[in-house]
Formats: C-alpha cells, sequence, structure tokens
C-alpha cells in the first residue's frame, strides 16, 4: 500500500498531539489541562502504532523515532488546519493569548472526520491498520464527544463564548476542505483496498456537523477559498515552529534513546 498514505495518518495524529499538548499547565480549569493531555496522549499513541507499521513495511532502519523527530517540514503529511496554533489568524512567530475555542472547534472538525475514518479503515485489508483503527476509533468517539459538548456549552453560552465560538468556526472552516481534495496516495490506498478517500464520508461529516451546530445555535460558515495542500508537504509557516519545538529534543542528541 501507499506508504504516504500511512505517514498521512501518523503525521495528523502527531501534529494534533503536539498542538494539544500545549496546553498542559495551561488549561482552563484543572479538568480540561487532564482532558487535553489525556487527548493528546491518546494521539500520540495512535502516531506511534502507525509509524511503527510505516518502520516494519519500509525494513530499510527506519523507527517510529527516525519518522517522527528526523523528517523535515515538507515531508511531513498532516492536514494544515491540525498545525495552526490556538488563536486567530497571525503569523508563525507571534505570539498571542491562546483562545480554548479555537482548540475545542478544530478537535471537534477533525474528530468528527476521523470518527468516520476509522471505522471504515476497521475493514482495511491491512490487518494491522484495521487494528489500529479499532483501538483509534474508541479514543476518538472520545475526542468527539468532548469536543462536541465544549461546543455547545460554548454556543449556548454566554454572548462572549458563543462569539468566540462562532469566530472559530469562521477562521477554521475553509481549511476542512482539505480534507475532501484527494490525493495520488489516498487514492491508490482506497484502490488497493487498504484505505479511503475521506470524500466518501464527507456527508455523514457534514451532517455531524450541522447536528452539533444547531444544538450550539452555531451557523455553519463558508468554507470556500484557498484549499491548502498539508498532506501533499507544502504546509503553513506554523509547522515549521511546532515541529522546531517537538523535534529539538531528538535532533540535539540524535543517539539517545528514549
Amino acid at each position: 500500500m501507499a506508504l504516504d498514505y500511512l505517514l498521512h495518518l501518523a503525521d495528523n495524529a502527531v501534529v494534533l498531539g503536539q498542538r494539544n499538548g500545549e496546553w498542559c499547565g495551561h488549561g482552563p480549569v484543572l479538568e480540561e489541562d487532564i482532558a487535553m493531555a489525556n487527548i493528546s496522549l491518546d494521539l500520540i499513541g495512535q502516531a506511534r502504532l502507525l509509524y511503527q507499521h510505516v518502520a516494519h513495511l519500509k525494513n530499510d532502519g527506519s523507527t517510529e523515532d527516525s519518522l517522527a523527530y528526523f523528517r523535515d517540514a515538507h515531508e511531513f503529511r498532516n492536514y494544515t488546519l491540525l498545525e495552526l496554533p490556538h488563536h486567530g489568524a497571525l503569523v508563525g512567530y507571534a505570539v498571542d493569548n491562546r483562545d480554548y475555542a479555537i482548540t475545542i472547534v478544530r478537535n471537534f472538525l477533525y474528530s468528527a472526520l476521523m470518527a468516520l475514518v476509522w471505522e471504515k479503515l476497521q475493514q482495511s485489508n491491512d490487518a494491522q491498520l484495521a487494528a489500529i483503527a479499532a483501538k483509534s476509533l474508541k479514543e476518538v468517539r472520545y475526542h468527539l464527544r468532548h469536543s462536541h459538548d465544549w461546543l455547545v456549552r460554548f454556543g449556548d453560552g454566554t454572548d462572549e463564548s458563543h462569539q468566540r465560538a462562532q469566530a472559530a468556526l469562521d477562521h477554521l472552516m475553509p481549511y476542512t476542505q482539505e480534507f475532501w481534495s484527494a490525493s495520488d496516495f489516498e487514492t491508490q490506498a482506497a484502490h488497493s483496498g487498504a484505505g479511503l478517500v475521506a470524500l466518501d464520508v464527507k456527508n455523514d461529516w457534514g451532517s455531524l456537523v450541522d447536528n452539533a451546530l444547531q444544538a450550539a445555535g452555531l451557523q455553519r460558515s463558508s468554507s470556500e477559498g484557498f484549499v491548502t495542500t498539508g498532506k501533499l508537504g507544502v504546509h503553513s509557516e506554523h509547522l515549521s515552529y511546532v515541529l522546531g519545538e517537538m523535534q529539538s529534543l531528538a535532533r540535539a542528541h540524535p543517539e539517545g534513546v528514549w
């Protein structure tokens, strides 16, 4: 199967896991600090399993660590949505207060997708990927429930929380177009029976999103605009800053055993 497809799934998980992990010690309340840390660990655990699988298939000396820590930004295949900072549109080096609404809306949009993707990947003819999907599905259903509940709290809460949730949705929705633009590696994986093209779950994803927004009293934002191409290796300026922090220790001590 296309190794880039597995890397796409792994890179999505590790990058969002790294982003969400930035809330550790900074959560709005203690329970959310712990919840977001656990969600991050789930995602990094999914990435580890996928990187291990890729390393086994490559059989060239690659390891989960080399795939996570010693690939450069243009080699990563994650959605651009997942590398964005926890605030509105700013350049990568800018500093601003984190906005929990951005984090929650992003987690909701992505978890809604992955709940559908992992469910279908349980039928993958790649037995290892099918097993990873079964494990990941249990986790992502919790991620979806957590983000859905907070989305409704924000949308149906105070005027400020409603405004923040709507602004986050307006900012992030255009990035979801990348979900539906099929790449060669997704098409190949689908044809081989190992993977799928995310476009196959677009209608179900739309229903999940619309039902949640209705419950939250939020308006579905337009997704029109530039289609990002992170899964093709063309990223925003933000990814290099994420990877710089994530990879610095391993690159400083390349012979280290963790």
